[in-house]
C-alpha cells in the first residue's frame, strides 16, 4: 500500500467502527492543578481519558514532566500520524486494537523497544520485530441473562447460528472488538468458516447493537438473553451493581470464543523525546500502572508477574492469542469487506 492508500483504509475502518464521527482532546480527566510545568511527550491516545488519564497522571507525578494528550479514534489518530510522517509532534501511540499499530509498523514510523520493556511482557503479547508491546487484554465472551443457564450455551461462539437461538442473540458488527473476532476467525479457519458464520448470525436474527455496553444492558433488561461481548463490561457493571448484578460471563472453551485482544503501546521512531517516551512505556508495564488499569477497567494485565482482578477468575494463560497477525490493516479491510457481502454491516 501507499501512505496515501493506508491513510485512506484506516479512515475507513475507523469510519464504520466510529459511525464517522471522531473527536480528539487534551484533557486527560485528570486533576489539572497539579500538573508539572516542564513539558513533557505528546501522547497520541486511542483510549478515552477514563480509561487511561490515571495512568498519565501517575506518570506526569513520577517524571515531573506534563503529558500533552491528543485523544481520538485509534484508526484517524494513526492515519494522523501516516500523514504527519516525520514531522509528527507525537511521541508515543498508544492503540485500542491492532490493526492500527500494525500500519504505523508497516510504515517503519516506529522506534525499536529497548530490550528492558520487551522482557516486561510475554513474547505472544508483542510485536515479534519488538516496535510494540501489549499493554491489556479483553476478551472476547458470550454473555448471558438469568433466564438462560450455563450449561445451554454452546462451546463455541459458532454454536450461536443454532435455531435455538434465533432473534436471542445481541452482537454489535460496528464494533472494533467483534471484527477483530472475525479476523481471527478467518486467519485461523478461513474465509469461508468466517462467512458461514457471519450468513448464519444474520439468518439467525442476531440483534445488532452500537456498541458492547448496549448488549451488556439489553440482557440486563431481558430484551436479549444473550450477547458477544468483552469481558469488562460486565465485570465493570459487577463491580458497581454487585454480585447479584443480572449478567454473567461464559468464556467458551472453543472456536475462538474468549479470545484475548490486546491494548498496545509504541513510540514513534520520528520522537526527540524517546528515552522519555520509553520511560512512559515502562511506567504503563509497572506495577502501578498495571494495578491502574487493572483496578478501573477490569482489564486483564499482560507485564510479567501482574496480577489480575480478583473478579476474573478464567486465568489468563487460558485465553487464546489470536493466529496470524491481527495488526495487519489489510486484514481487518478483508473483514470488513466480508461483513459488508454478508450484511452484517
Amino acid at each position: 500500500m501507499t501512505r496515501t492508500s493506508l491513510a485512506a483504509a484506516l479512515l475507513a475502518v475507523a469510519a464504520i467502527a466510529a459511525g464517522g464521527c471522531s473527536a480528539t482532546s487534551q484533557d486527560t480527566g485528570g486533576d489539572d492543578s497539579n500538573e508539572p510545568e516542564t513539558e513533557g511527550i505528546t501522547l497520541y491516545s486511542g483510549r478515552i481519558p477514563a480509561a487511561i488519564g490515571g495512568a498519565i497522571d501517575a506518570y506526569e507525578a513520577d517524571a515531573d514532566r506534563d503529558v500533552q494528550v491528543r485523544f481520538g479514534d485509534t484508526g484517524d489518530l494513526a492515519a494522523t500520524l501516516i500523514e504527519e510522517g516525520d514531522n509528527s509532534p507525537a511521541d508515543v501511540y498508544f492503540a485500542q486494537e491492532p490493526g492500527a499499530i500494525g500500519a504505523l509498523a508497516e510504515r517503519g514510523l516506529l522506534a525499536e523497544l529497548p530490550q528492558d520493556i520487551l522482557k516486561l511482557v510475554p513474547p505472544q503479547y508483542r510485536d515479534p520485530d519488538g516496535r510494540w508491546v501489549g499493554v491489556t487484554g479483553r476478551a472476547r465472551v458470550i454473555a448471558y441473562g438469568s433466564q438462560v443457564a450455563e450449561s445451554e450455551l454452546p462451546d463455541s461462539p459458532l454454536g450461536l447460528t443454532d435455531p435455538q437461538w434465533k432473534g436471542r442473540v445481541g452482537w454489535s458488527p460496528v464494533s472494533d472488538s467483534l471484527q477483530q473476532y472475525v479476523t481471527a476467525l478467518r486467519l485461523e479457519y478461513g474465509d469461508d468458516a468466517a462467512r458461514e458464520w457471519l450468513e448464519g448470525m444474520v439468518a439467525n436474527d442476531a440483534v445488532d447493537f452500537p456498541d458492547n455496553v448496549s448488549i451488556r444492558d439489553a440482557i440486563a433488561s431481558g430484551e436479549i438473553d444473550v450477547g458477544l461481548l468483552n469481558h469488562y463490561y460486565v465485570a465493570q457493571a459487577i463491580e458497581a451493581e454487585g454480585p447479584d448484578y443480572p449478567v454473567k460471563l461464559y468464556y467458551p472453551p472453543k472456536g475462538l470464543g474468549s479470545l484475548l485482544l490486546l491494548t498496545q503501546v509504541g513510540v514513534l521512531e520520528s520522537s526527540e523525546r524517546k528515552e522519555e517516551a520509553f520511560d512512559f512505556v515502562r511506567s504503563l508495564l509497572s506495577r502501578e500502572g498495571q494495578e491502574f488499569f487493572t483496578a478501573t477497567s477490569k482489564e486483564y494485565p499482560i507485564a510479567i508477574d501482574a496480577e489480575p482482578d480478583p473478579s476474573l477468575d478464567v486465568p489468563l494463560d487460558r485465553i487464546p492469542v489470536p493466529a496470524g497477525n491481527l495488526s495487519d490493516i489489510s486484514e481487518t479491510q478483508a473483514t470488513i469487506e466480508l461483513m459488508q457481502e454478508t450484511g452484517a454491516l
